[in-house]
């Protein structure tokens, strides 16, 4: 078992982190699966993260033709919860959606539902994060759509997390909308107000209005499982309550100013898209006590390390379910038709606001090792000491004679 001795450090050491999720469930998983009822993609998850980069998955080993370098190089597990396996995914991601963007500003809005469905949505999870994609969608393209207040299809890819920074489930919507919208003929653009895209309110409020009806008729199929904490989808009285009671009040809906780009706005959000509820950097010690991590504002928790796993497990998607979605322009369907209408629209009538991006020529797709290079400057390709290119052995290979420093 890992353990530091003395206050943790106020900030999580850059580089290598020296603790890791993987530890906690490594020392702690097996007492934890033998005290808590968990589902089979949980458990799929804690095994894939106790497995990772170590021998049990296998690997290689890149040894130095020139030199006595070798260096043993494990499989990852490539689970979308892993917190070491999502850095090359979130930059090829960030890359193939380059070509998508529009030369115009973006809009970062976060749409959130009331802490009254928490419980719901956690005995609901696919049905009601569903609908939150869905409602949060529509309330956008509705408005987007209504001459009223832009006359225009929009273009949104919005993400899911469930998680606030103390690990706590809390289900919204990150979304990144084009600011302004393609007119319905398809021959010209409509711009936005350049400091806000539609009101908070508004978009609280027809938000609102389309969820609570989406969850009435989810209750009225008898799709909804009853939770311990409410009683709501067994009972038409305490669900009617509740129905009532959540309208009554003002839902929260997070709007930020436009971003300073459009290729600004979509590596902002590859932060966001394959996040996943902690990363091995914010963990700060693991000890007898429990494991503690940074928050926000330079401030940290410490959790007794069955809760920790507990709060992590919590944050586990369903096998197959996609958290991250395109609609309007960015649709699939739009992509290759009303997405580059939009653009050649854009780049005619607005050529100042053409962006680095828009101009790219395509080119091959890099390797795993290229962006890895590109977003840490760890060359895995050639021997830190002598620099030649190094080959890749079986591990049968490894040798203790061999000096790997």
């Amino acid at each position: 078992m890992l353990s530091i001795e003395g206050s943790p450090a106020a900030t999580p050491r850059p580089g290598r982190p020296t603790f890791e999720v993987a530890d906690v469930f490594r020392a702690h998983g097996e007492t934890y699966r033998e005290h808590h009822v968990l589902s089979g993609d949980q458990l799929k998850v804690m095994r894939a993260i106790e497995r990772c980069r170590t021998e049990a998955l296998g690997g290689h080993v890149d040894v130095c033709p020139q030199c006595p370098y070798e260096r043993p190089a494990y499989n990852s597990c490539r689970n979308r919860h892993c917190p070491k396996c999502q850095s090359l995914v979130q930059a090829r991601w960030v890359e193939q959606r380059m070509a998508h963007i529009l030369p115009t500003p973006y809009f970062h809005v976060v749409f959130t539902i009331p802490a009254e469905l928490r419980p719901l949505a956690r005995a609901n999870r696919e049905a009601l994060f569903n609908l939150l994609f869905a409602c949060a969608s529509k309330a956008l393209l509705q408005l987007g759509d209504d001459p009223q207040r832009l006359g225009g299809k929009l273009g949104i890819t919005a993400v899911l997390h469930t998680w606030t920074r103390e690990l706590a489930f809390h289900p919204h919507l990150h979304c990144i909308v084009t600011g302004g919208g393609l007119a319905p003929g398809d021959d010209r653009w409509i711009a936005s107000r350049r400091r806000y895209l539609f009101p908070v309110k508004v978009m609280g409020s027809l938000f609102r209005g389309k969820f609570l009806d989406g969850l009435r008729r989810l209750h009225a199929s008898g799709a909804l499982k009853s939770t311990d904490a409410t009683d709501t989808a067994a009972s038409d009285a305490a669900f009617s309550k509740l129905i009532a009671r959540l309208y009554t009040k003002d839902w929260v809906v997070y709007a930020k100013r436009p971003f300073a780009g459009p290729e600004h706005v979509f590596r902002y959000l590859g932060r966001y898209t394959h996040r996943v509820g902690i990363s091995n950097q914010r963990i700060l010690a693991i000890d007898h006590t429990g494991v503690c991590f940074a928050t926000k504002n330079g401030r940290s928790v410490t959790l007794p390390h069955d809760v920790f796993i507990g709060r992590f497990l919590d944050h586990v998607l369903p096998t197959g379910f996609t958290k991250i979605r395109h609609f309007g322009l960015h649709a699939s369907r739009n992509v290759k038709s009303r997405l580059p209408k939009a653009r050649e629209i854009l780049l005619t009538t607005s050529p100042p606001a053409r962006s680095p991006s828009s101009q790219r020529e395509p080119t091959t797709p890099r390797t795993w090792q290229e962006l890895l290079r590109e977003l840490t400057g760890i060359d895995l390709e050639h021997c830190p000491i002598c620099k030649a290119a190094l080959v890749k052995q079986p591990l049968a290979y490894l040798s203790p004679r061999r000096d790997s420093s």
